[in-house]
């Protein structure tokens, strides 16, 4: 079928993917003569709104194909959904798969057009760096063999134990099981990360809580004791500044504990507590009613997790305003903050989170979580609008995550270039290039699990314990494990790798997921590849503001290219077991099985730095490297 239209060509629509406010867009049909299509409309809607029609200018036929252009200029913020009514024989252009456009007589999926505020901006000295996640309990004991600081913890000397699970008569040990991560720690390792590359650490929750994920609050402006003292959190960032490494931290601003100084169910801060007090000073920020089971709006039904009023102006004053939760973790040095189930929290707050964060320069980070399309999310019947400009900066990348898995498994690699393709077409600049990318978090199985191992499918806690993988599907893992690093080292955004990922750490779900890091580990495999792509994306423009466009996405490879001011990239990744051929910058390149292979050019100087990871290092070349 003839090319009529499509959205990721600039020759059909420029610019590329989301638009600033008031900046021109241009689109363009070319409809060949004896379709006999002359009066082409473009039919735009902006959310919520009603459609409207704008007539399409013929410029001229060349060839027997017939042009026509439009370009419109929006000055309002939000999303906009557009397809094309011929206005003959009551055909209509739709979108298919990579932005083409399908003809058809029926209704069918709509491009969309994201507007976003003129001047949103993300800090630029983020972009071509790397991330590091580190689940602070489980990443390594500075201080050896600490006191407990309260009496309900259970220390973990065995640090290569699997951590707490199952139940007994009193609840069981879940989450109250300690391996004795502290700031001290990753202090001392702070020479490690920089060696991988590593440019920002993001901490989950440091705050003094009564978990050992620390997800239930108990103390905004105080540093678990068992971590160290907010003197000491101070004086980490200051040495990981001289690594040039950044450290944000996890915002849980939806609920608190319900074991904690503001809400004191259990006692522990004396007599107070909006529990307890009525006349307390934090009453407000919770509901209390008899139409909730537990007598307080708690957090998905949790107990223990009551949640806040977020439109309470003394709760956000104690968040966002001077000497509050934000002002004070950036004054004692962090760099920003990523907010918890972010889909929860208002957009305003969201906005005032910002304005926050950003008083303190606008090199400062806000991320969100958002397992969705956040430019499509909707949370309780409202479209959100926290990645337009005036909330997150940018959010964890969970559909970049699904694409690589699928594409590691076997799934449809025209259906993977999709979902990437969505992104990059749907997201602001500022957000696409400063996106969490990444294969494993605390919320997921550890990477190579998702690879390798048999799927979990809802299967309980007892049958996830100690179940790894046999030498054959380990081997076979980490090397798909480097292909997923890869892929996710050259895509828009990035990288995040999760602590222990690069020594090939296994684990299904919460809390086999968090295990302490295997400092022991004998696999050498990964890290000179993460090294090596780390690399790359400092010398390399292209990644880290660099356009991105899919080459070939065919049976078992996706071939994809990176086009930065300076230089270009070509990647090409081949999950099958035999070599393959393909054509990069105009040459025959080989690509090994389970590899990947990326090339780089200049941009005016055609000289070729091939990088190929798809032969592993064996642990000696691993040790020189």
């Amino acid at each position: 079928m003839d090319l009529l239209y499509n959205s990721l060509d600039l020759a059909y629509k420029s610019p590329f993917g989301a638009i600033k406010a008031g900046q021109p867009v241009r689109f363009a049909l070319t409809i060949p003569y004896d379709y006999g299509f002359v009066q082409p409309h473009l039919i735009l809607t902006k959310d919520g709104g009603e459609p409207v029609a704008y007539s399409m200018t013929f410029t001229q036929c060349v060839e027997q194909i017939n042009h026509f252009t439009l370009t419109l200029t929006l000055p309002e913020v939000g999303l906009y959904f557009y397809y094309f009514d011929l206005y003959s024989d009551f055909r209509k252009l739709f979108r298919g798969p990579l932005g083409q456009a399908s003809l058809g007589w029926t209704d069918g999926p709509q491009w969309q057009l994201t507007v976003y505020e003129a001047d949103f901006s993300t800090p630029d000295h983020l972009k071509g760096g790397v991330l590091y996640q580190i689940f602070p309990d489980r990443f390594y004991e500075g201080k050896k063999n600490k006191p407990m600081p309260f009496a309900d913890r259970i220390y973990r000397p065995d640090k290569e134990g699997e951590p707490y699970f199952w139940p007994n008569e009193q609840g069981g040990y879940l989450n109250m099981d300690y391996y004795g991560g502290d700031f001290a720690g990753i202090q001392e390792k702070l020479p490690y990360l920089a060696d991988l590359g590593v440019t920002c650490i993001y901490l989950n929750p440091i705050f003094e809580a009564h978990s050992n994920h620390r997800y239930n609050t108990a103390d905004y402006l105080k540093a678990d004791p068992l971590l160290g003292t907010n003197e000491e959190f101070s004086q980490l960032c200051k040495a990981a500044k001289q690594h040039g490494i950044d450290i944000i931290l996890d915002g849980v601003f939806s609920h608190t504990g319900s074991d904690s100084v503001y809400f004191n169910k259990e006692g522990r801060y004396g007599i107070g507590g909006a529990y307890h007090d009525p006349q307390s000073p934090y009453r407000n920020w919770y509901d209390f009613s008899s139409n909730y089971k537990c007598g307080y709006r708690s957090w998905w039904g949790f107990e223990t997790l009551p949640e806040v009023n977020e439109e309470n102006p003394d709760y956000r004053e104690f968040i966002c305003g001077k000497g509050g939760v934000i002002d004070t973790w950036l004054s004692l040095g962090a760099s920003g903050f990523r907010l918890d189930v972010a889909d929860e929290l208002p957009d305003d707050f969201i906005e005032a989170i910002r304005t926050a964060i950003k008083a303190h320069g606008p090199d400062k980070y806000l991320l969100g979580e958002v397992w969705e399309d956040a430019t499509t999310k909707q949370a309780y019947g409202v479209r959100r609008t926290y990645l337009l400009g005036k909330g997150l900066d940018a959010v964890m990348n969970y559909p970049f995550r699904n694409a690589v898995l699928s594409f590691i498994k076997g799934d449809s690699t025209l259906a993977v270039a999709e979902q990437i393709m969505n992104i990059c077409e749907h997201y602001p600049a500022p957000a696409l290039h400063t996106l969490m990318n990444f294969m494993s978090t605390h919320d997921t199985e550890r990477a190579i699990t998702a690879i390798a191992n048999e799927p979990a499918d809802g299967k309980d806690r007892y049958w996830q314990s100690g179940r790894l993988l046999g030498h054959h599907h380990y081997n076979y893992g980490v090397r798909m494990l480097c292909m997923a690093y890869a892929i996710i080292f050259t895509l828009p955004g990035i990288p995040s790798i999760y602590y222990g990922d690069e020594v090939a750490m296994q684990g299904y779900r919460d809390p086999f997921n968090r295990a302490y890091f295997s400092w022991n580990s004998s696999e050498h495999r990964i890290r000179p590849v993460l090294r090596r792509l780390a690399q790359l994306r400092r010398e390399c423009d292209a990644f880290a503001e660099g356009s991105f466009e899919i080459v070939s996405a065919k049976c078992d490879v996706l071939h994809y290219r990176r086009v930065g001011k300076t230089q270009t990239a070509e990647i090409i990744c081949n999950r099958s077991s035999h070599l393959i051929g393909v054509t990069a910058f105009g040459k025959h390149t080989e690509v090994n099985p389970y590899g990947f292979t990326v090339l780089v050019e200049d941009n005016p100087v055609e000289s070729c730095i091939p990088l190929n990871a798809s032969l592993l290092l064996t642990p000696q070349q691993a040790k020189e490297a």
